[in-house]
């Protein structure tokens, strides 16, 4: 229902009328060409109520053709959300999870161990899910293309593990890691399905990038390095995504865009500061991981967000921010921009970690090619890898080739269903609230989780984390977004 707030709507039985020339509801132009609904209810002839309060709410989008909601003139309008979301225990117990995935407070609170956090959240977000559906006849689940997709996935994985390298290592592997990564992507898509709770998730999220950043900064000025080799590396966070530089890297880089949404998502200068700090020091602490997937990223992230923000009103902010970018050059660290040499130059890399990772990239495509269908089985490219190039008991750091290794040509297809489909969905959010002032959050919000999406694609090419919760996260954000504009779309058709 239409915030009353937005005007009164003319013509409807049981609300006041006024007469406003050239405008509709709302205070915003009329669309041109627009005419009066003429609508009527059968043996009647006064227009249907139904029809014309729909006509009216229409008339109000159609009218954002000529003034999009970035654009002075329009007047926002705010919409209650009546659906109901399910059970607050599952949302909290979802965030809980959260919070110990990426903070791990029990690497700090040793007495915290024994409890086994991640498993007891996790537990209680799934169970009070479950509870909450069936006691109150909700659907146990959105079916989308991506969540067919994914069934297929892992109905392939359990077709091939007879010709897995270890039918029960794979086996193993699907039931306790990946299995739980899709729990979480399920409740993500499920829990998160209103605009107020996804922007609640978004927040969590970039609030708790801020210690991971602020570690990274502070190991690197305290002189805290893995060794004292060729390229000196921070210590990492001990957390089960942030074990080592590269992930660290990783997982900033995801939230980053998120950070930036929220900043553009507020109207008052100071809040917006204030995440904009946020995504600096994210920006800073993905830097000092020397992580070279890791500028690669940023700079992706950088550059989307740059060139879009230039069509927009903030594009003053997207200059200053790149000045800002320029001005920091002479205050890169000692020995980053050799680090960024050795992407092209593979060679110079006195680590070797280039040379090696071009080496199995080689061998897991000669793989591929010796099994294109089949593959190794899920979660055993280590041991088809060492078979081929020797026993280095390593990943392919390359998220497309895991799933052609292990599950071959049909596993990676599936995936990418899945990833393309978590990229339209956002997409899809855009361009249905784009042109509409009550779902700007939503359009800012589903554009971050876009972009973050974007950014996994790109670091896919060079991590080893087919299975694991960083992509499946945020794309459960899309698809969440995706049913949040859903529910808030009810609303404003009423």
């Amino acid at each position: 229902m239409l915030d009353q707030a937005a005007g009164p709507v003319t013509g409807v039985p049981g609300h006041s009328t006024s007469a406003i020339g050239g405008f509709a509801p709302g205070g915003m132009p009329e669309p041109k060409g627009a005419k009066p609904v003429q609508d009527r209810t059968p043996g009647s002839s006064v227009p249907n109520h139904r029809t014309m309060q729909r006509a009216q709410v229409e008339s109000r989008i159609a009218s954002c053709d000529d003034v999009a909601w970035w654009r002075a003139g329009v007047q926002e309008i705010h919409l209650a959300e009546t659906e109901d979301p399910g059970s607050r225990v599952t949302f909290w117990a979802l965030m809980a999870f959260t919070f110990v995935l990426l903070l791990a407070p029990q690497a700090f609170l040793p007495a915290l161990a024994p409890l086994h956090l991640g498993v007891l959240t996790a537990a209680v977000a799934i169970t009070t899910y479950l509870v909450d559906r069936f006691v109150y006849r909700r659907p146990l689940l959105r079916v989308t293309p991506e969540i067919v997709a994914l069934a297929c996935l892992v109905m392939w994985a359990l077709i091939t593990i007879p010709w897995s390298y270890w039918p029960g290592g794979s086996l193993a592997f699907l039931v306790n890691d990946f299995f739980k990564t899709l729990a979480i992507f399920v409740l993500l898509c499920n829990v998160l399905s209103t605009r107020s709770r996804l922007r609640l998730a978004v927040r969590w999220l970039v609030v708790m990038a801020v210690p991971l950043a602020a570690f990274g900064v502070h190991e690197y000025l305290a002189g805290r390095f893995m060794d004292e080799g060729a390229v000196k590396r921070i210590q990492s966070y001990e957390a089960p995504l942030t074990s080592n530089p590269n992930d660290l890297a990783l997982m900033l880089n995801l939230i980053l865009p998120l950070t930036l949404a929220l900043a553009l998502a507020q109207s008052g200068t100071l809040p917006r500061l204030l995440l904009l700090g946020c995504a600096g020091l994210d920006a800073a602490a993905v830097i000092l991981t020397f992580s070279r997937a890791g500028f690669i990223c940023l700079a992706a992230t950088s550059v989307i967000y740059f060139v879009r923000l230039l069509r927009r009103p903030e594009r003053g902010w997207a200059i200053a921010a790149l000045c800002l970018a320029l001005m920091a050059v002479p205050c890169l660290p000692a020995g980053y921009l050799d680090r960024l040499s050795t992407i092209t130059h593979i060679e110079s890399d006195p680590t070797g970690s280039a040379q090696e990772r071009r080496d199995d990239t080689l061998a897991a495509l000669r793989l591929v090619s010796q099994s294109p269908i089949v593959g190794a089985g899920i979660g055993e490219n280590i041991l088809a890898l060492n078979e081929i190039r020797g026993a280095s008991w390593k990943k392919v750091h390359n998220v497309y080739l895991e799933y052609a290794t292990d599950l071959g040509v049909p596993g990676l297809i599936l995936f990418l269903v899945v990833l393309v489909g978590s990229v339209r969905s956002a997409g899809f959010v855009m361009r249905r609230t784009a042109w509409t002032p009550p779902l700007r959050d939503l359009f800012l919000l589903a554009e971050g989780i876009q972009i973050s999406l974007f950014a996994f694609a790109i670091a896919a090419l060079f991590h080893p984390v087919a299975y694991h919760f960083y992509f499946y996260y945020m794309a459960g954000l899309a698809l969440a977004a995706r049913g949040a504009h859903v529910g808030a779309s009810r609303e404003v058709t009423r």
